[in-house]
């Protein structure tokens, strides 16, 4: 292996390119993994053009991936140089006292269990260093394709954490706001959690008739009127019983509340890249005693996780294929899939690069 290698990185709000870096070391519980397939995010578009993370100069971009190992620490059990492995996006620090008390995706700080592409090099690299390799990779199961695995990188797992903080149950009547990527995953995870109605917003075909195969049942647009307008009109006044948040902005929470009945739950996991402050209605939160509740949460990580997740693929029970509308054949194409993902063709759902 070179002592040096090639990223695509952010060198400045507003600026990216390649750059040559020192191939990351390995630490005794670390491995080192080389790409096979790569995925761009709407967060690498917010981190770079909004700065929402605030000034990054020549950190290597991307989250989202899956690779082939390439070395091992001296005290990885449970992996091999040559395992083809799931990567999640957020790599906690199993050993925290944040992990220890549930929250591991915050393990070392807030949002600190997101590490690429935040605070550290991320995969858009010839090489990248994972943490803690037992506790955070996952074998990639047998006739999974490496597409496949880059979607359970970060869309499954942040848009299945929207159901689960949301808490849908059996029977809910379910608002999806968002159907890129993660919300289509919001959808497919509360169909599977036994939701008896699945309302959407979005209007790109693609993206609606992805979710129809998710099971979603009825599609609002934004520029018919207010969401929480057409919910009320389409539950006869009543609202939804719970309300997943992949899309949108600040403002995104007003329309939210104003949909949600009284004791019903918000799972949130946008990435709200700009914006002080989140907007709440006074008089539709019940003047504070509604009991409608508001959770958001950065996805758990982790060896678990993945391997449960792939199981779902695995099996059959999830179909990830149709979040995949574009793919490209190597490195060269990293930065034509970023500017896809910043403008959002109407034929766009997930571009994802393969570095032949």
């Amino acid at each position: 292996m070179a002592n040096m290698m090639k990223g695509f990185a952010m060198l400045g709000i507003g600026k990216v390119g390649w750059i040559e870096k020192e191939v990351p070391k390995c630490g005794p519980l670390d491995a080192i993994v080389k790409p096979l397939a790569i995925a761009i995010c709407t967060s690498d578009v917010h981190t770079v053009y909004e700065g929402a993370l605030g000034e990054r100069t020549d950190m290597i971009l991307g989250h989202e991936g899956c690779g082939e190992i390439v070395e091992v620490g001296s005290e990885v059990k449970d992996f091999k140089v040559g395992d083809r492995v799931l990567v999640p996006a957020i790599t906690p620090d199993w050993n925290s006292l944040e992990a220890q008390a549930g929250y591991s995706m915050h393990s070392g700080g807030m949002l600190a269990g997101w590490k690429f592409s935040n605070f550290k090099d991320g995969v858009f690299a010839e090489y990248f260093h994972v943490n803690d390799a037992d506790g955070n990779l996952a074998l990639i199961p047998d006739g999974m394709s490496v597409e496949e695995a880059c979607i359970l990188s970060d869309m499954v797992p942040t848009g299945f954490h929207s159901v689960e903080l949301a808490d849908v149950q059996f029977g809910d009547t379910v608002l999806v706001i968002g159907i890129g990527a993660v919300g289509l995953m919001a959808v497919a995870g509360a169909n599977l959690r036994g939701a008896s109605r699945i309302i959407c917003v979005g209007t790109r075909p693609v993206s609606v008739e992805a979710a129809k195969g998710y099971g979603a049942t009825d599609f609002i647009s934004y520029k018919e009127g207010t969401i929480e307008e057409q919910v009320l009109a389409m539950t006869g006044g009543k609202g939804v019983d719970r309300v997943c948040i992949a899309g949108g902005n600040v403002n995104t929470f007003e329309s939210a509340i104003k949909s949600l009945k009284p004791g019903g739950r918000i799972g949130s996991v946008n990435y709200l890249g700009s914006g002080d402050y989140v907007n709440i209605p006074r008089v539709e939160w019940g003047c504070g005693m509604s009991h409608k509740q508001i959770m958001s949460g950065l996805m758990p990580g982790g060896r678990l996780r993945m391997e449960k997740l792939s199981s779902l693929v695995a099996s059959g029970r999830l179909d990830v294929k149709p979040e995949i509308t574009h793919v490209f054949h190597g490195w060269e194409h990293t930065a034509e899939a970023l500017e896809l993902m910043r403008d959002k063709p109407k034929d766009l759902i997930k571009p994802i690069v393969i570095p032949d």
